[in-house]
């Protein structure tokens, strides 16, 4: 079945006229009995590439307009594999380096998170071991400058800055900080260097022994980064885990395979993959690993795709743990990446994924159903808050290792679902939010404070059992928020105060101590959560 159309490129019209032409070209030589054939195509029946290749040389040499052949080229091959499925797809040689950053690891440049507030870029973190950090740049700085270039003002964007930070290991960029404190700027130089690109946002462990670790890709260091930070939570006292992969969108198979591993025993099917002409290959577990007997649940929602969808089969059909949440994405399509000569590539589907029991969890694609749109196709059919509309299909019913019955068609529904909590929602929440008013009221309170948080509470821990919102910050910022031409309701502010409350002192302690801090405070109100750490004591020996 054919994919959906793409939007119509520019060009499509340029090739209705050519083909036309064409038309026209052939009659009238078929009809001739004067002069000799015309030149343009030396064939009968040309192969499809042959036609392809040759009508884009007839463009590029007789069409009335100049055209960029290249690009042409680059819109009827995505045009083309888009027909496909729905991944698979062409990829310039610069799309390629930046799409590959996240995966590989890491990339060179100076090693700070930031974000611009103000039209000006501020440090949210430089990243430890970095060569920021070395060199003393602390959180909260403003980067006005790079080699001399101005990174403050109007219209500066994350292109710019990470153009203009970014550069090759060992090279040096010389940066521009005002620091608050100084009454001027001054000039740091930095050696870039390696920066890594972590997979774990956040690992924490509650005073019960329960640890949560927090996945956000699948990257080439995915599972040694996982280890680290199970082994440090390990000899704090872990005696259970969460496993949190909502809004995982996946990466390597390989990671996935890797991390799967070290919860399941040896010998056991983790996933498998076949397609009409890549013969089955099987991936099981073939070692000890340092977590096969810890109780497990794993937390997973819509945005977990791809490998995060491998790790949720293989817990779930080998019986090793709970899954909590809700249906995951669908994306159960292996892509293989083709080099091509211009440094571009294709990525081609080749086979297909499927969980250790044999359900494959690729959900629909195809004419009539846009693809993409997912999100607002459950909300619509109430999957997002019921769990008796999440679609089961009996004709794809499984059997996990101990009988459960399981289904393929779409995604992996997990063991016990949790809707999307909208009890606090209102217009003044998603204003605030939506608007990125929060995020900057958040560090606004966070940098003129810093170091009295600081000071007071010590640690991400002690902010978060110790601080309160009170009702000065929230009014505070109901003031901030009119004079930014939100509209303020009092029933909607009352309605979302809680919310708000607690998002606000999570933003404060992310731009203090870090994603920790952050994660650490928004579990307080997750309900989800709350349902993967009861499932998981139950678990408990």
């Amino acid at each position: 079945m054919a994919a959906p159309r793409r939007n119509v490129s520019p060009f499509y019209p340029l090739l209705l006229a050519l083909s036309l032409v064409l038309g026209l070209f052939i009659g009238r030589d078929m009809g001739s009995t004067e002069g000799g054939p015309l030149t343009v195509f030396q064939f009968r029946q040309p192969r499809a590439a042959d036609k392809i290749g040759q009508v884009l040389d007839l463009i590029d040499r007789q069409y009335v307009d100049t055209v960029e052949k290249n690009a042409l080229v680059d819109e009827v091959l995505q045009d083309i594999l888009q027909r496909l499925d729905p991944h698979s797809y062409y990829i310039s040689a610069a799309e390629i380096r930046a799409a590959q950053e996240p995966l590989e690891g890491s990339f060179d440049g100076i090693g700070v998170e930031f974000a611009i507030q103000r039209d000006t870029v501020v440090v949210i973190s430089p990243i430890e071991g970095g060569p920021s950090a070395s060199v003393g740049i602390r959180v909260g700085d403003r980067i006005i400058s790079a080699d001399g270039i101005p990174l403050a003002g109007i219209g500066v964007t994350n292109d710019q800055v990470m153009k203009n930070l970014r550069g090759p290991k060992g090279s040096t960029v010389v940066v521009g900080i005002l620091r608050h404190g100084k009454p001027k700027p001054f000039d740091v130089p930095i050696e870039r260097g390696v920066i890594p690109i972590n997979s774990v946002a956040a690992s924490l462990l509650d005073a019960d022994g329960t640890g949560y670790i927090k996945l956000v890709r699948f990257a080439k260091n995915t599972h040694a980064e996982f280890l680290a930070a199970a082994d440090a939570l390990k000899s704090q006292g872990m005696k259970r885990l969460v496993l949190d992969l909502r809004g995982n969108g996946g990466g390597f198979l390989t990671s996935a395979i890797s991390l799967a591993d070290e919860f399941l025993e040896d010998g056991q099917a983790i996933v498998y993959t076949e397609g009409r002409n890549s013969p089955r290959q099987d991936a099981i577990a073939t070692r000890t690993g340092d977590y096969e007997s810890i109780p497990l649940t794993v937390l997973i929602d819509e945005g977990s795709a791809s490998a995060s969808e491998i790790i949720a089969g293989a817990v779930q059909d080998n019986d090793r743990g709970i899954l909590v949440g809700r249906r995951t994405f669908g994306k159960g399509l292996v892509q293989e990446h083709v080099p091509l000569p211009d440094s571009s590539a294709v990525r081609i589907t080749t086979a297909r994924y499927y969980t250790p029991s044999g359900r494959s969890i690729q959900r629909p694609y195809g004419e009539g159903i846009d693809y993409m749109d997912e999100f607002s196709e459950r909300a619509g059919h109430g999957e997002l808050f019921s769990a008796d509309s999440v679609p089961t299909d009996s004709s794809q019913a499984y059997r996990t290792l101990k009988g459960r019955t399981v289904y393929g068609g779409g995604g992996v529904v997990p063991d016990i679902f949790v809707p999307t909590d909208t009890a606090e929602v209102s217009a003044y929440l998603t204003e605030l939010f939506f608007s990125g008013l929060l995020n900057q009221f958040s560090f606004d309170v966070a940098d003129r404070e810093r170091d009295k948080l600081r000071s007071k509470y010590g640690s991400s821990t002690e902010f978060a059992q110790r601080y309160t919102v009170g009702n000065g910050l929230l009014d505070e910022l109901k003031g901030t928020a009119v004079a930014h031409g939100i509209e303020v309701r009092e029933d909607d502010a009352e309605r979302s105060r809680e919310q708000i409350a607690i998002r606000l002192k999570a933003g404060i302690a992310r731009n203090v101590w870090g994603d920790d801090g952050y994660y650490r405070i928004l579990l307080e109100k997750d309900a989800a959560f709350r349902e993967a750490k009861k499932a998981v004591e139950t678990l408990t020996p």
